[in-house]
């Protein structure tokens, strides 16, 4: 497999966008399931199986929750464009989907390596 030697500020972008959205999926797993007030609900009986599917009522979000969340989505977004558009991307002659899953995994390897 090939290496490449991305810039530091491609790399550190890259980090940033992985902790961010590690960030965002943590947040969001405390949240309600409904980002609006919602009734909850509980299905039939399947047959075969003593199972009911069902939720709970949804209170929403709060502000806050609603405000962090935009928040962390806007930053993903902005990261995404960031690694996505880099200037480095032009350098790299043929490979490129290659060169983009290592640049995935490059925060993995030990430093100078």
């Amino acid at each position: 497999m090939p290496t490449y030697d991305f810039p530091q500020d491609l790399r550190d972008a890259q980090l940033a966008l992985h902790e961010t959205r590690a960030r965002y999926e943590q947040y969001a797993r405390t949240l309600p399931w409904s980002a609006e007030p919602m009734p909850g609900w509980e299905s039939e009986k399947q047959p075969y199986t003593s199972f009911r599917s069902g939720k709970a009522d949804s209170p929403g979000y709060t502000d806050d929750q609603a405000a962090e969340i935009a928040h962390l989505t806007a930053r993903i977004l902005e990261l995404g464009i960031i690694v996505s558009t880099h200037p480095f991307w032009s350098s790299v002659e043929s490979g490129l989907v290659d060169a983009r899953m290592a640049l995935k995994h490059v925060h993995e390897q030990p430093a100078g390596a």
